[in-house]
Parts: structure tokens; C-alpha cells; sequence
């Protein structure tokens, strides 16, 4: 059964274009790689809630679970961190519209 994996996290400030300049040119490919099936991203404009929140596909738990504690997801969530603060992940259960 597919899982979702739903990530959210804030902009450090004053690191906006680099951020966009990091998840443009490395985050979404090694993503991609890695076999997550991008499906989704959203920006908080107003509210008290993460700033970015950003969903993916996964074939089963068992394989997202072996993923999101793999070395390689690892290393790619520390460069992520130089940009990002309060990043969490967690899996769900696909629902088809927007999951928080």
C-alpha cells in the first residue's frame, strides 16, 4: 500500500535564494533519485504553521521507513538544515488533496 511522506520546515531568514538555489539544483533531483514521487508543495502565506510543507509518494511504509533513516536521506536532510529550521517528516496514509 503507497505512503505518503509529508515534510515541513521554515526558511532560515536571509538564506531565501540560496535555499531556492539548493532545492532547485540538489534537494528535488537527489529527491528524485532516491525514488521519491514528488506530489505536491505549498507555501504557508498566513498563519501560524510551517512555511513549506512538501508531499511524496513512497510504493510502501516499509520502504519509506528504510529511506528516511538511509545515510544518503541523512546527508540530504543535513544540507537541507543550512537553509531550513523545524524540518519534521511523517508518513500517512494518501488521502488525494492536501494533508498536513
Amino acid at each position: 500500500m503507497e505512503v505518503k511522506v509529508i515534510m515541513t520546515w521554515n526558511i532560515k531568514p536571509g538564506k531565501e535564494q540560496e535555499y531556492f538555489n539548493f532545492i532547485v539544483g540538489e534537494f528535488l533531483p537527489k529527491v528524485n533519485k532516491m525514488g521519491l514521487d514528488l506530489t505536491d508543495a505549498w507555501v504557508t502565506v498566513f498563519g501560524n504553521q510551517p512555511q513549506i510543507l512538501v508531499g511524496a509518494m513512497l510504493p510502501e511504509l516499509a520502504t519509506a521507513r528504510e529511506l528516511m533513516t538511509s545515510q544518503a536521506w541523512k546527508n540530504l536532510q543535513a544540507q537541507l538544515e543550512d537553509f531550513v529550521d523545524h524540518f519534521t517528516f511523517k508518513f500517512a496514509a494518501p488521502k488525494g488533496n492536501f494533508q498536513f
